[in-house]
């Protein structure tokens, strides 16, 4: 082994994996989180630049443990047999999926109290408009290109493969930019900030946790389109393809009840 990875054999010959990445990231995704909200929470009363170091800790661990889980688990060894493989890191997939619903309930929770009282608040900006809905189609539709992509795949038309997921990574990007950008819009011109009240913490942290995942999202479908010009993924090789593509869809359902309930909830609720 590479000294990343344990690896015995059991029963009937399967490979049980043992890794110590995933620990390592939920180390650092508990190091991150914590940093972040006792600066939120208790900033006044604890020192500050301790938890902004564990916050940084935090953020270097989950990107180390992130980076070593998918190679190991998408381009280590690629070429050894992957039947047991597949079946492993797709149902990993499904309970990391899992454990993120738990993460963005917590945020939905808090807004939820929030609108216990009095609606609505005075920081509340123009929030639906052009932008919020053309970024809702980007993202809409490259939930579709993915699926063309992974279609095309199974259906042996590798060209028609690439381009699909080239395409999935550009609407990607764009998405980001547009949520820069309304970023942007709203710190500059509309002066609605992290601080600026209750609305704007449940806001903030909520599209921004968004954010995060399809930025993770766009990093992890640029390495499978790399890995895709190279030749990598066949009809039975595509456990990377499926996994990225099911978590992709995964951000697309979030980003749907994001916009029903934080902006369009918010005008009209």
């Amino acid at each position: 082994m590479d000294g990343t990875s344990d690896a015995t054999v059991g029963d009937h010959g399967h490979v049980h994996h043992r890794s110590r990445w995933p620990v390592v990231a939920a180390v650092g995704a508990a190091a991150l989180y914590g940093g972040v909200g006792l600066l939120l929470a208790g900033g006044s009363l604890l020192p500050r630049l301790p938890l902004g170091g564990l916050a940084a800790v935090g953020g270097v661990l989950l990107f180390v443990g992130l980076v070593g889980w998918a190679y190991e688990a998408f381009v280590a060894d690629y070429w050894t047999t992957q039947a047991d493989r597949s079946r492993l890191y797709v149902g990993g997939m499904v309970l990391f999926l899992i454990s993120d619903v738990a993460t963005f309930l917590a945020g939905f929770v808090y807004y939820a109290f929030i609108r216990v009282g009095s609606w609505p608040p005075s920081e509340l900006p123009p929030l639906v408009g052009s932008l919020v809905l053309a970024n809702t189609l980007v993202l809409v539709a490259s939930s579709g290109t993915i699926h063309l992509a992974h279609g095309a795949l199974e259906a042996g038309r590798r060209q028609r493969f690439v381009r699909w997921l080239a395409v999935t990574v550009g609407l990607g990007v764009v998405f980001v930019a547009g949520q820069v950008f309304e970023y942007y819009e709203f710190v500059v011109h509309e002066e609605f900030t992290l601080s600026g009240g209750v609305f704007a913490s449940a806001f903030f942290g909520l599209t921004g946790l968004h954010g995060l995942h399809v930025s993770l999202g766009v990093v992890l479908l640029g390495i499978v389109l790399w890995r895709a010009l190279r030749g990598h993924y066949t009809e039975g090789r595509d456990t990377a393809v499926r996994t990225v593509a099911l978590y992709w869809h995964f951000v697309d359902v979030v980003w749907i009840f994001l916009v029903a309930v934080l902006y369009v909830g918010a005008v009209v609720g």
